[in-house]
Parts: structure tokens; sequence; C-alpha cells
């Protein structure tokens, strides 16, 4: 039935109508784009496990917040690698997952979304599509503990390098391409891992 309604045009309509609750194995998603409020709303509803793999985008909306809560209950390895875009309190819920989180589609991340995501707790927190990260953002993840991967990041100021120095566990930038004398000072005095 789901295989049907997916090949759908406006299957956003029908996945809102849809009850999700008598349904317990696990569902494919992938290639979803988008979901309507509605929509989220009654897949945050479903039992089983939720791939939702290709999601671009995750508001601040009543319904999409119910989903996020439900994928972070539900899966231990949360990838939502073609996320561009998120909301504060989407980042607020996904920083309760106690599970490895790939967010690799963001480019561009919020000070707020990063302090909450900075509360991340499962272990690896992969945030490798950033192309910048303020001096806030980085006292933010300064506080995080666990593997961070911030591997688009091609330059730092000096004061996100020193905020970052204090990060507890592996911290890698493999893409920098120049840092300044104190950038590496700062860095050398990590006593976590800071490359591959």
């Amino acid at each position: 039935m789901l295989n049907i309604i997916y090949c759908i045009p406006d299957k956003a309509k029908i996945l809102k109508l849809f009850n999700f609750e008598k349904l317990k194995k696990d569902l494919d998603l992938e290639g979803l784009k988008s979901l309507s409020d509605g929509a989220a709303k009654a897949l945050s509803k479903y039992k089983g496990k939720l791939n939702l793999g290709c999601l671009e985008s995750l508001p601040d909306s009543p319904g999409h917040i119910a989903l996020v809560r439900k994928l972070v209950n539900l899966n231990e390895i949360l990838d939502l690698q073609y996320l561009t875009s998120l909301s504060d309190a989407a980042a607020e819920v996904l920083s309760n997952h106690e599970g490895e989180l790939y967010l690799r589609g963001l480019k561009s991340l919020s000070d707020i979304a990063a302090e909450a995501l900075s509360n991340h707790q499962g272990g690896l927190l992969c945030l490798d599509g950033l192309t910048s990260l303020s001096d806030a953002a980085a006292e933010a993840f300064g506080k995080h503990v666990g593997v961070l991967l911030l591997d688009g990041l091609k330059s730092l100021s000096d004061a996100a390098v020193e905020a970052l120095r204090y990060h507890e566990g592996a911290l890698v930038l493999d893409d920098l391409i120049s840092l300044s004398d104190a950038a590496y000072e700062a860095l050398s005095e990590r006593e976590g891992r800071w490359g591959r």
C-alpha cells in the first residue's frame, strides 16, 4: 500500500490522511525531500523505524517537531545527510539523540542551533557540510563531548580555534587550508585528536 502511495504525485496529502499508528514494520521513505506539517505529524505516530534520509528541511512547525522527537527516539544512528535547513527548535530536539547524528547537508547553522547541538551526547556529531562557523558557534562546540566532524570548514578565526580547543574528544578539521600560528598553538594544546 505504501509503495502505491509513494508513487502518487501529490503523496504528501495522502500521507497526511494515512493511519500510521497501525503499522509497526520499518518504513523506508528515503526518496521524500519534504513533508507538509500534517504528513510529518501523521508519520510521528508510526510505531516502527523510519528512514527519511533525504529530507531537506526540518522547520519548527508542530508536526515536524513531533516527527523529530520520533526519529530521535527510534534510531540508534540518525542520518539526515540531505538536510539543508534546520530550525532552532528541531536542533534542540535533535540534541537529545543518544546515538550518532549525521547532518552533512547543513551549510550553515544559527548560533542557537549550534548551542543546542553542542549538548548532543551520542558519541559522534557530523557537521561536515558546514562551510563557516561563527565564533559563538565555535564557543558552543567547545563544550561538546564526543567526536565532532567539521571537515567542510576551510578557515577558522583565532577566536573560534581558541574556543574549539576545549572540545573533549576527537575534533576533525581535515579541510582547513590555513591557520595562524596562534591557532596552531591553541590546537596543539588540545588533549584530544584534531585530525584524521
